[in-house]
């Protein structure tokens, strides 16, 4: 075990500093983790899930474990206290007047979360928040010309007992102060109010809970929206919104604070949105967050988006994809170059059919990149880039970059502008393979869309080759889920044409929801995709040249033998996998 006596934070010399202990180094982190466990205070499980936590996120280790709720702040505190034999300051060694005042600054006391507590001519005892503050107590002893003797207390005593102590900068009079001292002192002063609210296990514990429910439950966001009087916490579980609480206003700054902590965001600012990512560990499985917050009336809006990569099966059979548009997708992806489009508004799983292409297409052989905002997904044997507009690397940059690597494969995280459906379009040109997402409602939408956006009828005429259009609907339930007859008279709301469609498919298995415990009684479980797919032949690319509505575009695919959104639909509702109401949901005629 490493120990540190208190001698190892005292100069040999008031000029000297002997011993420094980083919180982030492996030896020392598994030392305090095998102390934890020794003591009781975590089982085995639960250490090694705070180590691999904290190799992810480079945090101190004491703060990892409470982060994820494995103890309480005091319960930790003694802990380290005893682990690094650093006496636990009590409330009453603060003293009653301010110690060497006319050498430290409250503002520097603040900031490392340190006080001087008493002092001799030689010697100065001081309460520190962490037992990792070696540098910090070390230049306190330069500053002083005092050995320092360390002790461990709460940062919310050391915090209360400098602005008791200390109040106002001496050197700043109150009168004189300008209003962005003022605001710079307030904001210094609510950061730490934050940050000790965030760090209370109570709302650690909160929020753990938040995360783990929505993770057991397959929700793909968790939404925590603040109303006038509470804050209702929604999870998004196969597409449907459910609300699972409401939580007291008054927790607001704290769960806000809490999830901007772990996103390394500035807790400080809420006017504005922002955007991280986090990491999230449960039973051992690594999980991605992906975090956005959003000034609202009543205070911020938090949405939490899920990335479980074990969860997802990057299978076009476990997507919903059936044999004849396999068939389609492997011709298109097969092709040596080309612009191959994914279609659907946000969250209808574009992304995890293009990733589940590239996990087709992924060999020693070829070299494919991909430029994405942001990486969702980690692939094995596959460049993945991340854009960072802040330093002007965008889209069009990063793939100008990366044509320059020699690319057989590059995937396009999405097309938003003209400048990026022209270097797209440049690189299937040279011989690549490009695959991209566009926001559309339909596969011949895409067309007129690329056309509106500024991009040559004649080049994307000549790179074009398909383009898929997809929404996720919900299946039903394998367990409860009942044959009903009677939905089909459901059919009869449809158009002529589509109801042709349907008595022309080979049989029919209707079935309704009826819930129970395994769907939480919704009669829904797990999602499939419905879609169109139209591949883009000499008669498309004529019409493209001249110019042609949307409408004109689907007319003549529908006629080569394109199954559309609703058709591909009908014919899972057909088949028991989901019901007319669900279909009609996302692909309305």
């Amino acid at each position: 075990m490493i120990a540190m006596p208190h001698s190892s934070l005292r100069p040999d010399s008031p000029k000297k500093v002997v011993t420094r202990l980083d919180p982030r180094e492996q030896g020392v982190v598994r030392d305090l983790l095998e102390f934890l466990v020794a003591r009781g205070h975590l089982d085995r499980l639960a250490a090694e899930r705070a180590f691999q936590a904290q190799r992810q996120t480079g945090e101190r280790i004491d703060i990892v474990v409470v982060q994820l709720g494995l103890m309480s702040d005091a319960a930790m505190l003694e802990a380290l206290s005893s682990h690094f034999q650093m006496p636990l300051a009590t409330p009453g060694i603060y003293p009653v007047a301010a110690v060497l005042t006319d050498q430290l600054a409250p503002e520097f006391l603040l900031r490392c979360s340190v006080v001087p507590v008493a002092a001799t001519a030689t010697e100065l005892t001081v309460v520190a928040a962490s037992p990792f503050s070696a540098d910090t107590l070390a230049a306190i002893g330069y500053m002083t010309d005092r050995q320092v003797r360390p002790m461990l207390g709460r940062a919310k005593d050391i915090e209360s007992a400098i602005e008791r102590l200390y109040g106002e900068p001496a050197n700043a009079a109150p009168a004189q102060q300008s209003s962005a001292a003022d605001t710079t002192v307030a904001q210094d002063d609510d950061v730490q109010r934050l940050r000790d609210v965030a760090s209370e296990a109570p709302v650690i514990r909160l929020v753990n809970r938040l995360i783990a429910g929505a993770i057991e439950q397959k929700a793909s966001d968790i939404h925590i929206e603040p109303l006038a009087d509470s804050m209702r916490v929604r999870y998004r579980i196969d597409g449907v919104m459910s609300e699972i609480e409401r939580l007291p206003l008054e927790l607001q700054s704290g769960i806000a604070s809490r999830i901007k902590i772990l996103a390394r965001l500035n807790i400080a600012e809420r006017r504005v949105p922002q955007d991280g990512r986090t990491k999230f560990v449960l039973g051992g499985r690594e999980i991605d967050l992906r975090i956005s917050t959003t000034p609202l009336m009543h205070g911020e809006s938090i949405v939490l988006r899920i990335l479980d990569r074990e969860s997802v099966d990057l299978d076009f059979t476990e997507l919903g994809f059936d044999a004849p548009a396999q068939v389609t997708l492997k011709s298109l992806f097969d092709a040596p170059n080309g612009i191959v489009l994914v279609t659907g508004p946000t969250g209808s799983g574009k992304t995890t059919t293009l990733y589940a292409a590239l996990k087709t297409l992924n060999s020693t052989e070829r070299k494919i990149f991909t430029v994405e905002d942001p990486i969702e997904y980690q692939l094995a044997g596959i460049n993945q880039m991340q854009i960072k507009p802040a330093i002007g690397l965008d889209f069009v940059h990063c793939l100008r970059s990366i044509l320059r690597q020699d690319p057989d494969i590059v995937m396009i995280g999405e097309m938003r502008d003209v400048e990026t459906a022209r270097t797209g379009i440049q690189a299937s040109l040279t011989g690549h393979l490009v695959l991209s997402t566009l926001h559309t409602n339909s596969a011949a939408a895409s067309v007129t869309r690329l056309l509106d956006m500024g991009t040559e009828d004649y080049l994307l005429a000549s790179t074009i080759s398909g383009i898929i259009a997809q929404r996720l609907v919900r299946r039903l339930c394998d367990q409860c889920a009942t044959r009903d007859p009677a939905a089909a008279q459901g059919f009869d709301a449809l158009d002529a044409a589509m109801r042709a469609f349907v008595q022309a498919l080979p049989s029919h298995d209707l079935r309704r929801p009826v819930g129970c415990s395994c769907c939480r009684h919704t009669g829904y479980k797990g999602r499939t995709t419905i879609a169109e797919i139209l591949v883009v032949g000499p008669d498309v690319r004529r019409m493209i040249v001249r110019g042609v509505t949307d409408r004109q575009v689907e007319d003549v695919a529908r006629a080569r033998g394109m199954e559309t959104l609703l058709q591909n639909g009908l014919r899972k509702v057909a088949a028991g996998e989901t019901t007319l109401a669900e279909v009609l949901r996302v692909a309305r005629t």
